[in-house]
């Protein structure tokens, strides 16, 4: 079999992992006990984990039932739920609390102002935000003045009150994507790709795991069109939020160095 065959079905069986949640929790199921054994997760036993951003993070969530741990109404229907699902399967004696403060149509500005309530008062061990695309998106519709320079001051200010407030947080922050199909033109992503490159740098600069959502789906897109991942070019299908919530597992689950 061929190089690029070999690829193509190990590329195929990850992105098709998790359609509908639990199927996600594959990652841990298919490791050998030796294999589980040279892994070490962000997440210890007990920790309270918060998912944060806007409308991909949302997802449908019912709000009313934000104060509910692990509830999937509460974390909605989206990468959120889809990643708690699998904590909760494969960890259920760990006694993790997870919850979804995302809001659709939120930009950075929209995070700091609720930052208190909706993120430090949490007091979250792992934090994992993703945030970026309304600020572009606002702009090119006229809604918003922000620019790329606002979006690094302002996430950098969030990440650094975040720091002092919960000196012990565990961050996960995730790269921002677009997929050139629906709303989305070749016109978003110069700009765009700034913001990205923002989001790397910080996590580095704050010792962040980094989930490096656009390069997935531009990986994706070379098996399945971008409308199979994110038919408007923003908002993930099922599959594409499946996708996330498996590389975000990815990401909070690493070999052991050797």
């Amino acid at each position: 079999m061929c190089a690029e065959s070999t690829n193509r079905r190990a590329f195929l069986h990850t992105a098709a992992v998790g359609i509908g949640g639990v199927a996600a929790c594959g990652q841990t199921a298919e490791l050998s006990a030796a294999e589980t054994s040279a892994m070490t997760s962000l997440i210890n036993p007990g920790d309270v984990v918060l998912f944060q951003g806007d409308s991909i993070t949302d997802a449908g969530r019912i709000r009313e039932q934000a104060g509910e741990a692990n509830q999937h109404t509460a974390l909605g229907g989206g990468y959120a739920w889809m990643a708690a699902s699998c904590l909760l399967t494969d960890r259920a004696g760990d006694d993790l609390k997870l919850f979804n403060r995302g809001i659709s149509g939120n930009k950075v500005p929209q995070l700091s102002e609720r930052w208190q309530t909706d993120c430090i008062d949490l007091k979250p061990n792992v934090l994992s935000i993703l945030i970026g695309v309304n600020d572009l998106w606002h702009k090119r519709n006229g809604n918003y003045d922000g620019t790329v320079e606002s979006y690094e001051t302002g996430y950098r200010e969030l990440l650094t009150h975040t720091k002092e407030a919960l000196p012990s947080v565990k961050l996960v922050l995730c790269e921002p994507f677009l997929l050139n199909c629906g709303a989305v033109s070749e016109e978003w992503f110069p700009e765009f790709e700034q913001m990205q490159a923002i989001v790397k740098q910080l996590a580095d600069e704050f010792e962040a795991v980094f989930v490096p959502f656009h390069a997935i789906f531009e990986q994706a897109t070379t098996y399945a069109p971008a409308e199979h991942w994110a038919a408007d070019g923003v908002h993930p299908t099922p599959h594409g939020a499946a996708l996330m919530a498996h590389h975000w597992l990815r990401g909070v689950n690493r070999p052991v160095a050797g």
